[in-house]
Formats: C-alpha cells, sequence, structure tokens
C-alpha cells in the first residue's frame, strides 16, 4: 500500500457570529492522502469545500482536529505544495515566464536555475513561445496553464487545485482536463498527489481516484468513492454513467427521512433553484413515464450534470420527487403538480412547500403571528446569519421569497425590504 502523505484527524473549522456563536463550516473531517493518488472534494454549493483544500494545504488553520503531513503536524512539517485556483490569480504587470518564476523566487532559488525551471514547466504545459508575453495577452485558458506551471516550477509533493476549470468555456476546460489527465497517467507531473476541488460530478469522475463526498451545513463527509475506470475514460461508459449517478444519489439522498422539524441537521439548505426551472423538470420527467436516468435529463435538457443538480435536489426537498440508483422518479404529489393547471399548481406547491421547506413555514408563521402581518427581511437575514454566510444568507432567503411568492403564501415588497401577507391570502390558505 502506498505510502500516506497527508491526513487530517477530527478537522473542525468555525467562524465567529454575533452575539458569540460560531458558524460551523466543517466538523469531524478525517482523511488521508497517499502517494499517487488523484482525490477529488465534491459537494454542494457552500459546502466548504475551498475551505477544506485551504486548511489542507496549510493556508487557514483549523478550529479544532490536526493535520498530518509524513505524520508529523503540518505546522512544523512545512510542507512542499503547490496551489492552483479559480481566478488564475497571475501578476498582471509580470511576464509569463516572470510569473511562474516567483516561487522558485520565495523558495530562495537562484535565478539561473529558477528560469530553467520555468521554461521546463511552460513547456511541458504547452506555452513554449509565450515566456514574454503579459497576462492581459492571454486567453483564460493559457493564464491558467500558467498557474499550473508556476504551481508545478516549485515542484510540490502535492498539487491542490480549487476548481481550476470553471471560469472557463466548455471547449478550453475540456481541453485542459484531458492535458491534465495525460500528464498525471504518463508521470510527467513532477507530484505525488492530487486533491481537486469541484462542484462538477462528470469531471471528477473523468479525472479522479476517489472522490471525496461533502454534505452541508456543517460539511461532514458523507461519502468515499473509489473509481477503478481506466484512463482514458469516456464519458459515454456504462461504468462512467453508473459511477456519475451513483455520486448524483449520494449527493441528492436527504441526511434523513423524517419531517423537516425533527431532523438533527443544523438548518435546511435549500438548493438555489427557481419554481418554473423546477416545474420543467418535473414536465420532462412525467413526459418519460414519471421516472427517468439522470444521464437522460442532462441529454434531453443540453446541460451538464451540474446544471441540473440543484432543479433535482429542490423537486426532491419539496418532496416532488425521489432520487434512488441514478434515477428520478416522481412522487404522487410531483405527478399531480406535473398534470394541474396553474392556480392547482400554486395550491400544491403552497401545500408541499409548508410541510417540507423549513424557512418558508417559519417566514409563514412569522407573518402571520404579527399584527401588520409584515416582517423586514434583515429580521429574517439575522436568523439566517447564525446558520450560513452573510452571502449565503441571502441566497438562502431569495430564494425562498421565490418560492413563497409563487405559492402565494407571501409576497415581498422591494422598496420597504418587507416581507408580508394581504389578508385575502390568509383566508385561501386556510380554506385550502
Amino acid at each position: 500500500m502506498a505510502n500516506v502523505i497527508l491526513e487530517a484527524k477530527h478537522l473542525s473549522k468555525a467562524y465567529p457570529m454575533r452575539g458569540g456563536s460560531q458558524l460551523t463550516v466543517l466538523e469531524d473531517i478525517n482523511l488521508s492522502v497517499r502517494e499517487g493518488e488523484f482525490i477529488s472534494i465534491l459537494g454542494p454549493s457552500g459546502a466548504g469545500k475551498s475551505t477544506l483544500l485551504r486548511i489542507l494545504s496549510g493556508l487557514i488553520e483549523p478550529t479544532s482536529g490536526k493535520i498530518l503531513y509524513h505524520g508529523k503536524p503540518l505546522e512544523e512539517a512545512f510542507p512542499s505544495i503547490g496551489m492552483v485556483f479559480q481566478s488564475f490569480a497571475l501578476f498582471p504587470w509580470l511576464t509569463v515566464l516572470e510569473n511562474v518564476e516567483v516561487g522558485l523566487k520565495v523558495k530562495g532559488v537562484d535565478r539561473e536555475t529558477a528560469r530553467q525551471k520555468a521554461v521546463k514547466m511552460l513547456d511541458l504545459v504547452g506555452l513554449d513561445g509565450f515566456e514574454d508575453a503579459y497576462p492581459r495577452e492571454l486567453s483564460g485558458g493559457m493564464k491558467q496553464r500558467v498557474g499550473i506551471a508556476r504551481a508545478l516550477a516549485i515542484e510540490p509533493e502535492i498539487l491542490f487545485m480549487d476548481e481550476p476549470f470553471s471560469a472557463l468555456d466548455i471547449l478550453t476546460a475540456d481541453n485542459l482536463r484531458n492535458e491534465l489527465i495525460r500528464l498525471w497517467i504518463e508521470k510527467k507531473l513532477p507530484i505525488k498527489s492530487i486533491i481537486f476541488v469541484t462542484h462538477n460530478i462528470e469531471e471528477a469522475v473523468f479525472l479522479s481516484d476517489r472522490a471525496i463526498i461533502l454534505s452541508h451545513n456543517p460539511a461532514t463527509i458523507r461519502a468515499e468513492i473509489t473509481i477503478n475506470i481506466p484512463h482514458v475514460r469516456n464519458k459515454n461508459q456504462k461504468e462512467f454513467k453508473l459511477t456519475v449517478d451513483d455520486i448524483f444519489t449520494i449527493l441528492t439522498r436527504p441526511k434523513t427521512e423524517v419531517p423537516f422539524m425533527l431532523r438533527k441537521e443544523r438548518y435546511q439548505f435549500l438548493p438555489h433553484a427557481k419554481v418554473g426551472a423546477i416545474a420543467g423538470l418535473l414536465e420532462l420527467v412525467l413526459s418519460k413515464g414519471g421516472t427517468i436516468d439522470i444521464s437522460e435529463v442532462t441529454t434531453d435538457l443540453g446541460l451538464e450534470v451540474d446544471d441540473v443538480f440543484p432543479l433535482i435536489e429542490a423537486a426532491a426537498f419539496l418532496g416532488f420527487a425521489t432520487v434512488k440508483e441514478g434515477d428520478i422518479k416522481l412522487t404522487e404529489e410531483g405527478i399531480n403538480f406535473s398534470r394541474s393547471d396553474l392556480l392547482q399548481k400554486k395550491v400544491i406547491f403552497r401545500e408541499m412547500a409548508l410541510k417540507n421547506i423549513q424557512l418558508i413555514n417559519q417566514i409563514y408563521q412569522v407573518l402571520t403571528t404579527t399584527e401588520k402581518k409584515r416582517m423586514s427581511e434583515d429580521f429574517f437575514i439575522e436568523i439566517l446569519e447564525n446558520h450560513f454566510t452573510k452571502d449565503e444568507a441571502w441566497n438562502q432567503l431569495e430564494t425562498a421569497i421565490d418560492w413563497g411568492r409563487y405559492a402565494e403564501l407571501f409576497a415581498y415588497d422591494y422598496d420597504s425590504g418587507e416581507l408580508y401577507i394581504e389578508e385575502p391570502e390568509i383566508e385561501q390558505i386556510e380554506k385550502a
């Protein structure tokens, strides 16, 4: 068995919040990285994937737990790591060659040796001849190649990559994935392991030996999947599709099937999905007989798996669908919703949202018990910020407002920033 290079033991990370409380984003993470492994970290948006990567690389400290590098605490071991970011992070006033030399010079490498290594890495990533160009002269894909060359130039033992292709167009990203995996399997990279953060399930299956799947709020490891498909992998092969389906099923499977009021999770995380898009997905599944394979959905819609993930997750949260063994299956409520006219759709959605969606239920309860049936958005943001980051708190509220308005549970006044219920709406809901 290969040597363990890096270990995370009972790792947790929390950030201080108002009133002395803490927001826990990572909880009890245990993970080992062996020599020769390409590991991908997957999870829903906001799950803490990048935070975990930065802790593993030593860029930020955990709140509790420890990182071991070759069996020694990370702060004592001075690991050799390279980092590739999503945003390129190049110095615009430096040439391509000078950007690649930066890390080497920081390490104290002499000028001539630094230049030789930088040139070698640029040649490796296909940028021979661009040494004297500036970042503004390069395409997005070329900029990311510079970032990869810079990380490789210091000859790290572990290469950390934080969604390195997500900011690129589809063709460029696909080309770089193919180039990365070619260099990796041909052992042309001066590294022993890669830890790769992505939100793209197909990307993870295409590249990785092992996929670590995180839950969220707080992030814990839900599953680890070993991917034994020989390289170079074909997205159309049966084993590839089955692995994608397995990961998708894990990501969409609720932590527990009991009603949300009884769940032990900190706070329900709403996927960022519009009602119209959710309804469109349900109608597509109904047109296929009420059950459809996830890969067939992506083909029919012309989207990537990760583009439809929030829609499927939202449908499952609302109780309109279930996900099992890579298939989406409509529930009785999902079938009724899809077959109904607009007014009846609203009634069904209202019932399911109140029953299954924690935030919508809370907003409705607050509004119905206040004298004016109105409440400032700040009130709900204050509550949400005890469970989410500031940006995510707003995202959660915006999603709840979209769903609540569709269901005619409450409305939103953009001028005053208030959520409110009109009296006729209350009477209509009570009759329903």
